[in-house]
């Protein structure tokens, strides 16, 4: 059986979440010295040893790093937009730092291959399209399928209908807040592909540039597809992180 989690394990890791989560709020800008490890024990009410493990969490992300004697720093970022996602949680807390642009109000279109991936009859789906941005700068460009039904559930919320609105959101959000069922997983691929021509001016990029194209489909909690989003994101402005955990008998 996998070993039961302690209460460190969840002191350091709630701990870790909330420092990542400032930090990629902006919080502390790059090179700002994070608090001490007797400031966070004091503060939090845990251990020095616990901050010390979500320090070395931070450390393995790539979002701090360490001088003996002196503290911890943020790492300089270069511009990337970094996010760590490990969960569906995870991809709807992107809103936490990031804008939705949409581009294209949700409309019905017909399209085979994107309801062939959805797994609905016939050829018709609900599409719509927006960017995402971090600190001024666009980052990414999606398009969204979705079966007609999960689509006419979310055709009146104001982030898909208001061209040019500019929210904090995610349409999975959205979706999960009226649908009858969670959604519980979503299946990812990642390729590197050529800026499509037709969506090269919503990032600023050249047509045929080679970007990160991630497609992501969900599932809700039946084993449906409700959601196919595919996403070109520019490598300059965008680092992907996953962590992998291994379960221990």
């Amino acid at each position: 059986m996998p070993r039961a989690r302690t209460r460190v394990d969840v002191a350091y890791r709630a701990l870790a979440n909330e420092l990542r989560d400032a930090i990629l709020a902006d919080h502390f800008a790059d090179g700002a010295k994070l608090p001490t490890e007797a400031e966070l024990s004091r503060d939090r009410g845990v251990s020095r040893q616990t901050v010390r493990r979500a320090f070395q969490d931070l450390v393995s992300q790539g979002l701090v790093y360490r001088v003996p004697g002196r503290g911890t720093f943020a790492s300089d970022r270069g511009g990337q937009y970094l996010r760590q996602f490990g969960s569906i949680e995870d991809l709807m807390g992107i809103t936490v730092d990031t804008e939705f642009e949409l581009l294209i109000p949700l409309h019905e279109a017909v399209d085979a291959a994107a309801a062939s991936r959805l797994g609905v009859a016939g050829e018709r789906v609900m599409s719509t399209t927006f960017r995402r941005i971090h600190g001024g700068v666009a980052f990414c460009s999606t398009r969204v399928f979705l079966p007609l039904e999960v689509g006419r559930t979310v055709a009146r919320s104001p982030e898909l209908t208001q061209l040019g609105s500019v929210q904090r959101a995610t349409v999975i959000g959205l979706i999960d807040a009226v649908a009858d069922q969670p959604i519980t997983d979503a299946e990812q691929v990642i390729t590197v592909a050529p800026m499509p021509a037709e969506i090269s001016g919503h990032l600023r990029a050249a047509p045929e540039t080679p970007v990160l194209r991630i497609d992501r489909t969900y599932y809700d909690a039946t084993g449906s597809v409700v959601e196919l989003a595919i996403s070109y994101f520019l490598p300059e402005h965008y680092s992907y992180r996953v962590r992998l955990q291994r379960t221990i008998h």
